[in-house]
């Protein structure tokens, strides 16, 4: 049977075994295998991983099976000493493979995605050489032109005469209809030779590759011009053309809706996504919304007229909206809260602030609090992570960084890039379906950490919602999602903190939390009183914050809400091991006698 054809243009790819076990080789070729992706030439002296691991296909088993027993697979000639390397064959022919994950498979021992495990000499994926795949049916971009090269080309072209545009004056022609990210990437790399760096290249080679390939007829399309956001369907496919400077040179016409939407007014969900930098950016994360802005028309069964053929509607369609439910009367009740306006207040500074900070002395249920009410406000605990900084924690544990991961299928250790608790719940909270149900993060000791080294650039987004910033590892442009909100905690009898810088406190709501102040005041009394528990460690904490001489070293009621504190001794062997110990380092230094000032028999007297 004659071997299928080489796929023009497709150079060779390779993987290379960990740990010295050799390379393999190989190549697309143009015939078409059973799952319609381009079959794959596994070339011979390929090596192959010997053993096989848990997992992989039956199919792909039996077959590594077959070739080894006819001898396509056979043990590596004598060499230096591999003892390091894990067992490995030798191919000793050229296998046509029924796609390039089918190729993967029998090298690796593994299922692997072939378009991402094969890769040329440069370390470009064999995916880009393939032809798009399959997609949603539906997306939606945003292009600029509002200033290319200077001019406005959204006022003085696009509207006008119905299309969108790129700049592509140094391409030339292109024959194919959807030409592969490979083959831009070369038509880039010779025509922006020196006009470019490379990551203007790189960036330039994708914003082709989506206007080109990626965007299809009866797309969504958007631009931003004067202000306003334009939204229309694509209507045509792309065509290259000549124009005047080479402003416009690669054209798709577009079926703009006549009504236009001021940037202030847009939903903040649409803002941030138009907020990145780039020429063409994919907005299908945010198309229903832009659905909302202009209305889509019912199917009519009568003959289409020009009307009833765009899917423009004057109606809006009912939105769900980010929504944090009230402060009830149960809720109030159970965390003790006696003035449920304070509690109102909590909810609006978090509507407002989307950001707060519980501070105040030990003990005073800034953490129970922060928990209870973000599982409140956020539906369950299900919509709510917790972290706790501290004086080594960085930005790399809290959004992002490259940490060691061990590969569980070939056991090899690689630095790879881990997302933190923030940007896990911020993806969370941003995915479709989520984005109207609030998500709360738990800071607790928020201050014990370098907050500016912390947090990097989301120092920005946490007062800017509605912008993009490009991060500093992934190299994403991301936005904090307006239904993440942030509550923290701030213990300030901990004179090892140094301040909250300003920056800081500019970005967060503050709350104290202090046992002079409602709602901590009172708090044990009415625990006590609904536990039906004497109420005198309620009035011998009281006399004992009386005596503190600073508010931040005054001790919170939560100490004395325990059940071991109730027990037989109980409250003295509290009171012993807990408190006095605070107020002894307090003092440190001062030759105070703390027991003879603080201790239960001290306050019993008091009170008499």
């Amino acid at each position: 049977m004659p071997q299928s054809e080489r796929l023009p243009g497709a150079p060779e790819f390779r993987f290379e075994h960990p740990k010295g076990g050799g390379e393999a080789r190989g190549h697309l070729l143009t015939e078409f295998g059973g799952n319609g992706t381009h079959k794959f030439l596994l070339r011979e002296g390929s090596a192959v991983a010997a053993e096989a691991w848990p997992g992989l296909g039956d199919h792909a088993r039996r077959l590594r099976a077959e070739l080894r027993a006819d001898g396509t697979f056979t043990d590596p000639p004598d060499g230096p000493d591999q003892s390091q390397a894990p067992p490995r064959w030798v191919a000793t022919r050229d296998i046509e493979c029924n796609s390039s994950s089918a190729a993967a498979a029998l090298v690796c021992g593994y299922n692997a995605s072939g378009p991402e495990l094969w890769r040329t000499v440069e370390g470009y994926p064999l995916n880009d050489y393939l032809s798009t795949g399959w997609r949603q049916p539906r997306k939606a971009w945003l292009v600029r032109g509002s200033n290319v090269s200077g001019h406005n080309l959204v006022r003085q072209l696009w509207l006008r005469e119905g299309l969108v545009s790129l700049s592509g004056g140094h391409l030339p022609p292109l024959e194919e209809a959807d030409p592969t990210k490979s083959a831009l990437r070369r038509f880039v790399e010779s025509g922006y030779e020196g006009a470019a760096s490379y990551n203007q290249k790189q960036g330039l080679v994708d914003e082709l590759h989506a206007f080109l390939t990626q965007m299809r007829v009866g797309d969504t399309v958007a631009t931003i011009g004067d202000g306003r956001l334009h939204i229309g369907q694509l209507a045509g496919e792309a065509a290259q053309i000549s124009s005047p400077g080479g402003l416009s040179n690669l054209r798709r016409t577009v079926d703009w809706s006549p009504r236009s939407h001021a940037y202030e007014e847009l939903p903040e969900e649409v803002q941030q996504r138009l907020s990145v930098q780039h020429d063409v950016v994919d907005l299908t994360a945010v198309l229903d919304a832009l659905d909302g802005l202009t209305g889509r028309p019912e199917q009519s069964s009568s003959s289409a007229s020009d009307d009833s053929e765009r899917f423009w509607a004057d109606e809006r369609p009912s939105q769900r909206e980010l929504y944090l439910p009230p402060v009830t009367d149960a809720l109030a009740d159970r965390l003790l809260v006696h003035d449920r306006a304070w509690l109102d207040e909590i909810r609006e500074l978090l509507v407002d602030e989307k950001q707060l900070v519980f501070y105040g002395p030990p003990g005073t249920g800034k953490t129970y609090l922060a928990m209870k009410l973000a599982e409140h406000f956020g539906g369950g605990p299900e919509q709510v992570k917790i972290v706790q900084f501290h004086p080594s924690y960085s930005y790399e544990d809290f959004f992002e960084g490259f940490r060691p991961v061990e590969d569980p299928e070939t056991r090899e250790v690689a630095f790879r890039l881990t997302a933190g608790p923030l940007r896990e719940l911020a993806d969370l909270a941003s995915r479709e379906g989520n984005r109207h149900i609030p998500h709360f993060l738990i800071i607790d000791e928020i201050n014990r950490a370098n907050l500016a080294k912390v947090f990097g650039e989301l120092y920005f987004l946490l007062e800017y919602r509605t912008r993009s910033v490009r991060l500093t590892y992934s190299a994403d442009d991301f936005a904090l999602p307006s239904n993440l909100f942030v509550i923290g905690t701030m213990n300030t009898a901990d004179r090892s903190i140094a301040l909250v810088d300003a920056a800081m406190r500019r970005r967060f709501a503050f709350v104290e939390l202090s046992p002079r102040t409602e709602p901590t005041a009172g708090l044990l009394a009415r625990w006590l009183k609904r536990a039906g528990k004497d109420p005198e460690p309620a009035r011998l904490l009281d006399a004992l914050n009386a005596l503190i001489d600073e508010t931040d070293f005054a001790i919170g009621p939560s100490y004395l809400m325990k059940p071991g504190v109730y027990r037989d001794g109980g409250l003295h062997r509290t009171w012993r091991t807990k408190l006095l110990p605070l107020l002894e380092e307090h003092h440190y230094g001062e030759g105070l006698d703390v027991a003879a000032r603080y201790g239960l028999d001290a306050l019993r007297e008091q009170l008499r």
